[in-house]
């Protein structure tokens, strides 16, 4: 079977960041970009594949055998509805849109049409994830009771030079939070309420800079986060995972997340696993074990998927109806520090 042809749209650095994987790949090759912009097509004759400034004129040189929708939030929707309807398995960028309302159109679209999207929360794919989630499933840990969420981090004053991203909805809600909300979701259970207080005190810009975020499940795990994109700090994912290789590698290694259970605990990255040999008491000493994982880029793992769904052989880790859930949850997160309450899901009428 010949190896499928991916079509990119978008050339900005998430854009790239697929491109430069793709081309690490020998189970598929990338077929052409799309981007209008100048920079875009000079990037593509740089690396010699075929520039299109709409998806319209890339369809008519030819259908690929799947694509990647790396273009900014509010263009989402249109996008993937244009390649459901011409038949092509779409990896849509995290969020999967912008309102509600575009992802749920999306949804039905990929569900009436039998067309397969996909949302990029590559984060399912990190086998260190995976590890994690077998843990939690075997029962190690016993029954959850709370998780604890670290993601502290410093954007360059630079970042902020492009005027949404000091804006209301490009902060790091939406950028960054979404991935823990997502493994939230995935790992520990469905979440029932959210409530949340955000601050821009650090840097005075519209959007926030720094969060606190509470959520019970519905399996009544409370679940912590503390978020700040304004901090000198080791304690994110992104730091400490080793996902992303233009990041340093930190002088020491840090816990980022810590799940509690009734049997045992976890840290994340680590994969330690923190328990009691015998009695299970304050006074008695705890051990400390660590569960192996074979490490594979989460994005290479995402592409798999990708083309494996593209060619009839899986079915997607992350399709459409969970990244509407994720996004549903985030936005709630975000309307709660609006308002200043508790939102339940459950009663998500907002968008």
């Amino acid at each position: 079977m010949p190896i499928p042809r991916i079509l990119l749209v978008g050339a900005g650095a998430i854009g790239r960041l697929h491109a430069d994987e793709i081309r690490k790949c020998k189970f598929c090759t990338l077929s052409g970009i799309i981007d209008p912009t100048l920079q875009g097509r000079e990037w593509a004759e740089t690396l010699n594949i075929p520039w299109f400034a709409t998806l319209e004129d890339a369809l008519i040189y030819g259908q690929p055998d799947a694509a990647i929708v790396a273009t900014p939030n509010h263009t989402h929707r249109d996008l993937a509805l244009k390649l459901i309807d011409t038949g092509v398995a779409t990896l849509v960028e995290k969020p999967i849109a912008s309102s509600l309302k575009d992802a749920e159109d999306i949804v039905r679209a990929s569900e009436e049409s039998g067309v397969s999207v996909l949302v990029g929360h590559h984060r399912r794919h990190n086998p260190i994830i995976r590890a994690a989630k077998n843990v939690i499933e075997e029962d190690t840990l016993g029954r959850l009771t709370s998780v604890t969420i670290m993601t502290l981090f410093n954007k360059p004053d630079e970042y902020f030079s492009i005027p949404w991203r000091r804006e209301v909805g490009g902060g790091p809600i939406l950028i960054n939070l979404i991935h823990e909300i997502d493994l939230v979701r995935y790992l520990y259970g469905e979440i029932r309420t959210v409530q949340a207080i955000a601050s821009n005190a650090r840097r005075g810009f519209e959007v926030e800079d720094t969060e606190s975020v509470l959520m019970q499940l519905e399996n009544n795990v409370l679940v912590t986060v503390s978020l700040g994109d304004c901090v000198s700090a080791p304690w994110s994912w992104d730091l400490q995972s080793g996902e992303i290789s233009s990041y340093p590698t930190p002088p020491a290694s840090v816990t980022t997340t810590m799940v509690a259970g009734s049997n045992g605990s976890l840290s994340l990255p680590s994969l330690d696993i923190w328990s009691y040999q015998g009695k299970r008491d304050w006074y008695e000493p705890l051990t400390r074990s660590s569960t192996g994982y074979f490490k594979e880029s989460p994005y290479i793992a995402q592409l798999r998927n990708l083309c494996d769904v593209a060619q009839g052989r899986a079915l997607p880790v992350v399709p459409a109806k969970e990244g509407f859930l994720t996004l549903r949850a985030t936005l709630a997160v975000a309307e709660s520090a609006k308002r200043n309450t508790i939102i339940d899901l459950s009663n998500t009428t907002y968008d």
